[in-house]
């Protein structure tokens, strides 16, 4: 039971259905008993059990939907992948509410996108980069994983500011330091036109169309192959979104 009641100050209209909000005491401990998980909208049936909604290597609080390209791995899976000789390692997006949000602009490079706080580990870069060097592949899981690992290259590169129109710059990748250890609001937009930098493969789930994710997708594997790619999962009758089946692109 609560201590005292919760009461709360809105102290900002941020725009967009957005507030700022104060509490009159720390709520961390009562969100799991009062919150609910924050759903697309396509998912009309509230979720019985909220695990099926987490990866299984989830572990910092903060993102408002799951990476759902990451739903596919099972322990065994991971084990599986160590004892063929792929080495894992893991990133940080807290993915923002404005995912869901379509891109209703005639053109897309007018579109605002939105922040999300992205986190790679010197550690981490560190290990790419001596991977990269040696001639392996990054592969990243979900577009979370691309906007994050895509951020530490174009820092890497020195890159500054703003990333929102990196898909139309020209920015060499960093030879001998492929990525960087971020800690940032990336606001990184990628459309056809892009230049990927960082990630050589990518897993990722059927994207909703009008979306920034399936232009992400097909600024990696070209807008037609892409579009092939879905004729041919809606004639096979895969699944689409968060729980449904994920592609590999090479």
């Amino acid at each position: 039971s609560l201590q005292s009641p919760i009461s709360l100050t809105i102290e900002a209209d941020l725009g967009e259905a957005r507030r700022l909000i104060a509490f009159n005491q720390p709520i961390d401990s009562h969100l799991e008993a009062l919150g609910h998980i924050p759903l697309p909208p396509y998912i009309q049936t509230p979720l019985t059990d909220s695990e099926r909604y987490q990866t299984i290597f989830s572990r910092i609080d903060g993102s408002a939907a799951a990476p759902t390209a990451g739903l596919h791995f099972t322990p065994e899976l991971l084990l599986t992948l160590r004892d063929r000789g792929v080495a894992l390692d893991y990133v940080t997006l807290h993915i923002g509410l404005d995912t869901f949000k379509p891109v209703t602009v005639e053109h897309v490079e007018t579109h605002t996108i939105h922040r999300e706080l992205a986190q790679l580990s010197s550690d981490t870069a560190r290990r790419i980069n001596q991977a990269k060097l040696a001639g392996g592949r990054l592969v990243a899981v979900g577009t979370t994983s691309v906007r994050t690992l895509e951020t530490a290259a174009l820092r890497s590169a020195g890159v500054t500011g703003s990333l929102k129109e990196a898909s139309q710059r020209d920015t060499n990748l960093c030879p001998w330091k492929p990525v960087v250890a971020i800690e940032e609001e990336t606001d990184l937009y990628i459309y056809p036109g892009y230049t990927y930098r960082a990630v050589d493969v990518m897993l990722t789930n059927f994207h909703l169309p009008k979306s920034t994710l399936l232009m992400l997708v097909s600024a990696f594997a070209g807008a037609d192959l892409i579009r092939r790619a879905y004729e041919l999962a809606i004639a096979e009758k895969y699944r689409f979104y968060s729980f449904g089946d994920a592609m590999l692109i090479v």
